[in-house]
C-alpha cells in the first residue's frame, strides 16, 4: 500500500510540475503567433509589441473594433485573430492612405482572407458610425495626422471636433480608444503633425478631453529616450525606433 501511494504521488507531482513549466498562451500572444500572418508583419513585431498593446487596450473575443486609418492592415489582422470568429473588425482607410501603403492593403484582404473584417472607405470628414456599436477604437501612429493638411495630395484639413464627436457617438459606454503615436518634444505645437509627423502627447490628452474622453491608462513599452525629436519619423535611421506613447481613453463620466 505504501509503495502504491508513493508512486501515485510521484505521478501527480510530476504532472503538476509539467503544467507549471508550460504557461498558458494568452489570446494576444496567440493572435500574434497565428500562422496566417505574413512574414513581413512578423518582422515588425519586436518593435511594436502588439500582444502587450492589445492586452493593455483590453481587446477581447467577440468585440467590435474600429481600426481607424488602418494603413496596410498590420493591426487589423492581429485584431481579427484576437476578437475571433464572433468578433468584428472595421478597417477604415481612404485614398491618401491607400497611396501611401501601396499594394499591402490589397494583399491583406485578397480573396476574403480575413472573414471577420469589413473594409470601410471613408474620407477624413465623411466618417459615419452606428451609435453605440463599437467596443474599441484604435488610432495607431495617426493622431498626428489630425493636424496635417495637404488638400492637393488628397488629405484635406480634418474637422477634429466632428471626427471625435463621431467616435464618441459610435463608442459604447464601456468602450475604449487606444492611441499610439510618435512623440514630439514637450511643448511642441500641433503643426509638428505635418512637419516631423509627431505630436506632443499633452495635445492628444487636451484634444481628447475637449471631445469628452479621459485618460484611463498609459504604458511605456514603446518609449525611446534616445529619439531625436527634430527628425522626421520617416528618417531611415529612425524608422520603427521612434519614441512612442501608448494611451488608453474612455468616455468621461
Amino acid at each position: 500500500m505504501k509503495k502504491t501511494t508513493i508512486i501515485l504521488l510521484t505521478i501527480v507531482l510530476g504532472a503538476c510540475g509539467q503544467q507549471a513549466d508550460e504557461p498558458a498562451v494568452s489570446i494576444y500572444e496567440a493572435a500574434v503567433a497565428n500562422e496566417a500572418r505574413p512574414d513581413a508583419d512578423r518582422g515588425r513585431d519586436a518593435g511594436r509589441k502588439p500582444a502587450q498593446v492589445l492586452e493593455f487596450f483590453g481587446i477581447q473575443p467577440g468585440m467590435t473594433v474600429l481600426d481607424m486609418f488602418s494603413g496596410g492592415g498590420y493591426y487589423t489582422e492581429i485584431l481579427a485573430h484576437a476578437v475571433g470568429p464572433h468578433g468584428h473588425v472595421i478597417a477604415q482607410s481612404n485614398v491618401a492612405y491607400l497611396k501611401f501603403v501601396g499594394d499591402e492593403f490589397e494583399k491583406r484582404y485578397l480573396g476574403g482572407r480575413l472573414a471577420n473584417v469589413q473594409v470601410l472607405m471613408a474620407e477624413n470628414n465623411e466618417l459615419a458610425l452606428e451609435a453605440d456599436s463599437l467596443d474599441a477604437i484604435m488610432l495607431v501612429l495617426s493622431f498626428h495626422d489630425f493636424f496635417y493638411a495637404e488638400p492637393e495630395d488628397g488629405w484635406p484639413e480634418i474637422d477634429i471636433a466632428k471626427l471625435l464627436a463621431e467616435f464618441h457617438s459610435g463608442l459604447k459606454a464601456s468602450g475604449v480608444i487606444g492611441i499610439i503615436d510618435h512623440a514630439a518634444a514637450t511643448g511642441s505645437p500641433g503643426e509638428t503633425g505635418g512637419t516631423t509627423h509627431r505630436i506632443d502627447q499633452a495635445i492628444v490628452i487636451e484634444t481628447m478631453a475637449a471631445a469628452g474622453f479621459t485618460v484611463d491608462g498609459e504604458i511605456d513599452i514603446l518609449r525611446n529616450p534616445n529619439d531625436d525629436y527634430e527628425k522626421i519619423v520617416f528618417d531611415p535611421e529612425l524608422r520603427g525606433k521612434t519614441d512612442r506613447f501608448v494611451l488608453r481613453f474612455v468616455k468621461a463620466e
